[in-house]
């Protein structure tokens, strides 16, 4: 990989990481609590547990993914982005466009999903 798309590609992850941690502040600021007393019947209590339970969920969904994403920026870093972990290949520039903090080329994601597909049966 040049130069240039791993600058292009360094762009993207830190552009991601950002709109991350952006959204984690206006979370943050919103207050994720809720006073039972505000609420007037069980209906909405439950609903707005479901919306907070929703968006913890999110909001570990999003630090898995910046955990990856650093992870991508130091191997950016290191000169290793673009190799996959498991074959030692290139992996395509259509497939880290399509997801920039995969480790894996398309072939070697394909035999994974195979085999934890195998493994659920």
């Amino acid at each position: 990989m040049n130069k240039k798309d791993q600058k292009h590609f360094q762009s993207i992850l830190e552009r991601r990481k950002q709109e991350i941690l952006n959204q984690a502040e206006i979370t943050k600021e919103k207050g994720m609590a809720f006073d039972p007393d505000d609420l007037p019947d069980e209906v909405d209590l439950a609903s707005s547990e479901a919306d907070q339970s929703m968006n913890l969920r999110l909001r570990d969904r999003e630090r898995v993914l910046l955990k990856k994403i650093d992870k991508a920026l130091k191997k950016i870093e290191d000169g290793e982005y673009g190799i996959c972990e498991s074959c030692s290949e290139e992996i395509g520039v259509k497939r880290l466009e399509a997801r920039p903090v995969t480790d894996l080329c398309i072939r070697c994601k394909e035999e994974q999903e195979q085999m934890e597909k195998s493994f659920a049966e």
